[in-house]
């Protein structure tokens, strides 16, 4: 395994790469564009660790193999499916524990009112987020591969071309990941404090559980989808010229 590619490159080719990068805390989604050497050195790890996790986890295809390979518009359905759908429905659970815990620990624990003020940004950001990519740019790209598979003439769209949401959603995951992080450092890792309720604890093993779902989400659509549909979009112009 070559530890001069970039994370992004051994997350998208190499299954349950995602995981191991998870565990040692390096960034794939949107810090991943510096080699594993970079990243390695950066987080302090030592990169023959790392390799021999990720040669581990290669032997293992079940979550290369859980999204579609082929089409992009069912790559895309698969995203809103799975992803779109839990980031939804954790939004609303994670409000409802994060109230109950601020009233209850607030006052001792202060750094909770600042995750709070943290989370709801970052819920309302994403809230529009996936509703951008919903209706506009999923529905695009669905539409832009069809013509190509029904060899129709395609229009082009109102945005100019693909690559100009795709600037937008990636900055959009750059504010997220940037928002988690903040939230993390703030729960000390997720890590509740000896006087810790049930609810309390709950509340860190969601979040946690809500930033490792939103890094795998974001380095489907950063690493897989968006480069694929800019190449598609490339190939169609190319054509027509």
């Amino acid at each position: 395994m070559n530890t001069g590619k970039s994370v992004r490159e051994l997350a998208v080719e190499t299954p349950n790469a995602t995981r191991v990068f998870e565990k040692f805390g390096i960034d794939y989604c949107c810090g991943g564009k510096q080699s594993l050497d970079q990243a390695c050195s950066n987080a302090g790890l030592q990169v023959d660790e790392v390799l021999k996790a990720l040669e581990a986890a290669a032997s293992s295809a079940a979550e290369s193999a859980a999204a579609p390979a082929d089409s992009l518009a069912e790559l895309a359905s698969y995203i809103v499916r799975k992803h779109h759908t839990f980031t939804r429905e954790e939004i609303a659970r994670l409000k409802t524990l994060l109230d109950k815990v601020c009233s209850a620990h607030g006052t001792k624990h202060p750094e909770l009112l600042t995750i709070q003020d943290l989370f709801g940004e970052l819920s309302q950001e994403l809230t529009m987020h996936l509703m951008k990519e919903e209706n506009v740019l999923f529905p695009y790209i669905a539409r832009m591969e069809e013509a190509i598979r029904e060899h129709e003439g395609f229009r082009p769209p109102p945005f100019g071309t693909v690559q100009n949401p795709i600037c937008m959603m990636t900055q959009e995951h750059d504010g997220a990941g940037e928002a988690l992080r903040k939230i993390r450092e703030a729960s000390g890792d997720f890590n509740a404090p000896a006087d810790a309720c049930v609810s309390y604890r709950t509340l860190y093993e969601a979040l946690e559980g809500f930033e490792a779902d939103l890094h795998r989400h974001i380095h489907l659509e950063n690493n897989v989808l968006f480069p694929r549909a800019i190449e598609m979009e490339d190939s169609v112009r190319a054509a027509v010229r």
